[in-house]
């Protein structure tokens, strides 16, 4: 229950903005977010220290769909901001952009302190991969480490691949600047792209840290971040960031779930982010690599450790794995569905997850064998922290062979997890595991084992939900077909049956703002020709070249919208901007830069244009959509998934299908009306919307513009 002091605080706190801003206007949903957070967290179970965390059954945790300016970001900071300060918890909000994270910290987050005098203090947190590790670098730059990698000798240091020079050039700066404070350490704040394979040689991992041993552990751009969140009330994640962390059982990255409040902005990408985390997969080039590698190195932590039998049980079990994969090699050439393909990549999909008869053993031993390294690897490290703490020993040897024997423990747990999972049985009646191998037909030639679960639900309800001192998840399209079951059930949140759901009004006057067209367009696009052709003779007649606006035209197929660019009449070619043509900063660039000169633009694009796209005024008066947006269950995990819910009685399509393509067509929609002033039409080109069934419930979702046509 929300305490006087809480209900003060939240009123007087945001009564401060509209007397700081007098151009800020309180809105009635706005308001109506921030009490459903308050009560939300309001009844969180307070514990002492060391006291078992009371059992939570969804009461703490409330679903919010905000549409586009209903002011999300700062309903659930002041409120979330303000009961995390006054019940002794940590605010984590987390989002599935960078863009969001970096408007939340550069901008919302400095705006609700200015303006409201609420103190809050914040971070931004990242994954270690984002850092740069100090001692990496030095040990790369430094004069006898250049020598080792750009010329005869073995590096002391083993990588992947030895940097060219350009690259070490590149390194030899980094060097320069961060030893001068002129960089900061951060991937992202460095002024030029970096690339990949760089980055991987010098950035901060697990398993090559040296933690409390290293050297340069009070320089370190990670710790240093990580000490800054641990002082924080607001720490500002993503997705991934937060799944990596829960994975880890939650608390060593980011605040324990039990102390903090979480608010899970663009809460629509959580589920796939969530099922990526849980997932695993290996490349049986890079295994092998690894594994013919490690004796050379177990040798040395044999030497320096005086654990000789240890080492020799590591090489045994990596002698078993590698001989597993090669058995494996010869399984999987002779494997017809693992042939060439068109796109020279082939995927042998196990179906309903379950191992070949033929290769139960095979995938036994070579499991077994997994973890039995696994297990080896890990005490071999332990010796070396052993003998760094021995005052007799070389530290900087140690420190040396435990970063390069770091290299090779984190390929060791990344095989043992893809292992762990394709060896897996789920018990009568449970969800089936997605298991496949893919064949990439390359320069490299490789074999990829995949496994994933086919749902995030149960990890997030038992990892995160049940554990946390509560929870908001909010985006501005949550509902489906006018229901919050689908999220409900992608979450896990479906077996909480306390949580609660909220559908807050938007402030646009939609009627009065823009209209809604679906022109006789008679071509189905079960006929892609017909259907491109038809569009390439709509398109003339929607769009004038003469007027200075923007034209925003989405398509769920690259292939048909490069067909439909190449048709158009010649006049209409100089006003398009096809997404993949040219950086997506450079063709907004572009675009604005054509409305600002008077004249006419037309951008083209996909899926991933048809959400967090930001063009308001005449940026956008019209969008555009060729087709419903439905995905093809063309990968492995949904088709594992859909042959479940077939086997159960479902149907995949109506479950599945019907519901996710509704919220990315409210989300395509939903480019147009952006600010209270917009102003325009949607035109959908697919005659289904009128048809079908499902079609006429996907329309009844949409906003409630003018009908025309």
């Amino acid at each position: 229950m929300l305490t006087d002091l809480e209900k003060n605080a939240i009123r007087d706190h945001y009564r401060a903005i509209s007397q700081n801003l007098p151009q800020f206007r309180p809105r009635a949903a706005q308001r109506e977010m921030i009490a459903a957070i308050a009560n939300a967290f309001s009844r969180s179970q307070t514990r002492a220290e060391g006291e078992e965390a009371p059992k939570r059954e969804g009461e703490s945790i409330v679903v919010v769909e905000g549409p586009t300016g209903v002011g999300k970001s700062l309903a659930y900071l002041l409120a979330g901001g303000i009961m995390a300060q006054t019940r002794g918890k940590r605010l984590i909000v987390s989002s599935a952009t960078v863009a969001l994270q970096e408007q939340l910290v550069n901008r919302d987050l400095p705006f609700l302190v200015a303006k409201s005098g609420l103190e809050l203090t914040f971070a931004l947190a990242k994954g270690r991969g984002r850092y740069l590790c100090p001692y990496k670098l030095y040990q790369l730059t430094q004069s006898n480490a250049q020598q080792n990698l750009l010329g005869f000798e073995a590096p002391t240091v083993l990588w992947d691949s030895k940097p060219k020079p350009e690259e070490l050039k590149l390194l030899r700066d980094m060097a320069d600047e961060f030893a001068a404070r002129r960089f900061n350490g951060d991937r992202d704040t460095w002024p030029e792209k970096i690339d990949d394979a760089v980055w991987m040689k010098v950035n901060n991992d697990n398993y090559g840290c040296l933690k409390a041993a290293c050297p340069n552990r009070s320089e370190c751009p990670f710790y240093l971040a990580r000490d800054t969140l641990e002082n924080v009330d607001v720490v500002v994640a993503n997705h991934d960031l937060l799944m990596v962390d829960i994975g880890m059982g939650g608390g060593v990255i980011l605040p324990a779930p039990e102390n903090s409040f979480y608010c899970i902005d663009e809460a629509h990408h959580l589920p796939k982010k969530a099922l990526s985390q849980f997932a695993a997969e290996h490349s049986w080039n890079q295994a092998v690599w690894a594994l013919e590698k490690l004796p050379a190195v177990t040798d040395k932590i044999a030497a320096l450790t005086d654990k000789a039998e240890l080492a020799n049980l590591a090489d045994e079990a990596a002698a078993a794995l590698l001989e597993s994969l090669h058995e494996w090699q010869f399984h999987l050439s002779e494997e017809p569905e693992l042939r060439p393909s068109e796109n020279n990549e082939s995927v042998w999909l196990w179906q309903d997850g379950k191992i070949p008869e033929a290769l139960e053993l095979t995938v036994s031993n070579t499991a077994v064998a997994a973890r039995s390294l696994y297990k080896h690897a890990n005490s071999l490290n332990d010796a070396l922290a052993a003998a760094r703490r021995d005052k007799d020993q070389n530290s900087a040897q140690i420190d040396r062979l435990s970063s390069e024997f770091g290299v090779f423990r984190a390929r060791i747990e990344q095989i043992t997890a893809a292992w762990d999972l394709l060896a897996t049985v789920p018990a009568e009646g449970e969800e089936p595991l997605a298991k496949w191998i893919t064949r990439r037909l390359d320069d490299k030639n490789d074999y990829i084992f995949h496994a994933s679960p086919i749902s995030s639900a149960s990890h997030l309800a038992n990892n995160l939900w049940r554990r946390a001192a509560g929870a908001v998840l909010t985006s501005a399209t949550l509902q489906s077909l006018g229901s919050f079951n689908l999220i409900l059930r992608q979450t896990g949140l479906q077996w909480l049956p306390e949580t609660t759901t909220l559908a807050l009004q938007s402030p646009f006057d939609f009627d009065a703002q823009g209209e809604l067209y679906i022109p006789p367009v008679h071509a189905s696009p079960k006929d892609p020709a017909a259907h491109t052709a038809a569009i390439v003779e709509w398109l003339p007649k929607l769009v004038s070249t003469e007027e200075a606006i923007g034209t925003l035209v989405l398509f769920s197929s690259r292939k048909q919208m490069q067909e439909v660019a190449l048709r158009l009449p010649e006049a209409y070619l100089p006003l398009l901007l096809v997404q993949g043509e040219l950086p997506k900063a450079t063709l907004l660039q572009k675009h604005h830069q054509a409305i600002g000169e008077g004249r006419a633009s037309i951008i083209f694009g996909l899926d991933s244009f048809a959400e967090g796209l930001d063009l308001p005024g005449e940026a956008c008066v019209q969008v555009i959509i060729a087709k419903l947006p439905f995905a093809m269950p063309d990968n492995p995990v949904e088709k594992t998934q859909n042959r479940w819910i077939e086997q159960r009685g479902g149907n995949p399509f109506i479950e599945i299908t019907v519901p996710e393509a509704s919220i990315k067509l409210v989300q395509a929609v939903g480019r147009l009306i952006r600010t209270e002033s917009d102003y325009g039409r949607v035109t959908i080109l697919d005659n289904r919307v009128k048809t079908q069934n499902y079609g006429r419930q996907m329309l009844a979702c949409l906003p409630p513009f003018k009908r025309i046509g």
